[in-house]
């Protein structure tokens, strides 16, 4: 499920609100979780510096 996820969230069908909303509901796991959130904060940082 995990890859379905990470799909939606990079495509920005899922916002953070929504994970969170998956991880209490234990579709996604603490690590799973923390891996996307990081890595939306990091992608967001990219896009700030590129533009």
């Amino acid at each position: 499920m995990f890859p379905y996820i990470k799909l939606y969230f990079e495509m920005g069908l899922y916002k953070d609100a929504d994970l969170l909303n998956l991880k209490k509901g234990g579709l996604l796991s603490d690590d799973e979780y923390n891996q996307l959130v990081g890595n939306a904060t990091t992608t967001d940082t990219n896009k700030a510096t590129k533009n």
